[in-house]
């Protein structure tokens, strides 16, 4: 079985193919990627319109470079996929259509993915086998702990009230004045600090929800830069270490509770984590000894699965499809796309 996914929900234009059967590891056979930080570096963010015009521009060389890598041509390709949502509009409707119009062209199935599945499924492409656990989405649009049964059952447990915690690291990283995406500049300048020397507080740590909340946290960092600094500017540079290991911490410590608590109350004793900000090492390694203090299996994506990207895509579409199903071709993208309710 050879399926050939799309990725364009956000600034990441990706393509890639896999090679599977049902319940074997999945053959990553390509999997390209074009970054747009560069190019959104300098706004401090994405730019709906400037991503969709480069992803216009960059996909049919990718599709071509993944054919060529896998070293197959569009004939073989059995299945054809893409992310549906959520996302910017404008950045889905590129992908998706080109996915549309390559199984047309072929005469092919199309399976429209949702992106938040395709994080959730990919700490298992490895194996290829999805067992019961409690899954944790971390990235820049999304905090979500969710009871998995197995593929397509899902169950939502909590998700973010305001910020999600990739947010919250960008926009923290804004007001430190670190350049963007804040995520990974926040976690290489918290390497050298102190995690105690300030004292953010851990919102709705003991809410009995699952629900997390990260603006009151960074309300909090706010604060403490202008109390530090009444004209509120860049702040010392002796600060700046301290100040990121503390704001790190205060997010990690919430999300290790809240998901324990969550493996706890569903009787699961496996934990996958997903998405851009579980590459955050620090934050691995809580979770890595947490998990262990608790008896748990922790389960966590390869690194280059974890930011966006479309081999895991790919695989979520390979379970789609083993399972039997194939999407309509007239069906729509949809930004605000929920995976679980």
């Amino acid at each position: 079985m050879l399926l050939l996914a799309i990725e364009s929900s956000c600034d990441e234009t990706a393509v890639a193919i896999l090679s599977g059967e049902p319940g074997q590891p999945a053959r990553i056979l390509a999997s390209e990627i074009a970054s747009q930080i560069e190019l959104h570096r300098v706004y401090g963010g994405v730019v709906p319109e400037l991503a969709s015009r480069n992803h216009s521009l960059h996909l049919r060389p990718l599709v071509e470079q993944a054919l060529a890598t896998a070293a197959i041509s569009l004939k073989d390709i059995d299945c054809f996929a893409a992310t549906s949502g959520p996302g910017l509009a404008s950045s889905l409707l590129i992908g998706a259509t080109a996915a549309k119009a390559l199984a047309v062209a072929a005469g092919k199935p199309f399976i429209a993915v949702n992106h938040l599945e395709g994080h959730l499924l990919s700490p298992f492409v490895a194996t290829g086998k999805v067992p019961p656990h409690v899954a944790l989405i971390v990235s820049g649009g999304h905090t979500l702990l969710l009871d998995v049964a197995k593929p397509g059952h899902y169950r939502r447990l909590g998700s973010t009230r305001d910020d999600a915690a990739g947010e919250a690291f960008d926009k923290v990283g804004k007001m430190l004045g670190l350049p963007y995406p804040g995520g990974p500049e926040i976690e290489k300048t918290a390497k050298g600090g102190n995690t105690e020397a300030f004292s953010f507080p851990r919102s709705m740590l003991k809410d009995p929800s699952f629900d997390f909340s990260f603006s009151g946290l960074k309300t909090a960092v706010l604060y403490t830069l202008t109390d530090r600094n009444p004209d509120y500017g860049t702040p010392r540079t002796s600060d700046l270490p301290d100040l990121c290991a503390s704001f790190q911490k205060a997010v990690i410590d919430v999300l290790i509770a809240k998901t324990l608590r969550a493996a706890r109350h569903t009787g699961r004793d496996t934990i996958a984590l997903s998405g851009g900000v579980s590459l955050n090492q620090a934050l691995r390694h809580a979770f890595t000894a947490a998990c262990a203090k608790e008896g748990l299996t922790l389960l966590t994506a390869d690194s280059g699965l974890c930011t966006d990207n479309a081999a895991m895509i790919a695989f979520a579409a390979l379970l789609q499809h083993f399972d039997g199903h194939q999407s309509p071709l007239d069906e729509d993208i949809d930004p605000n796309l929920a995976l679980a309710t």
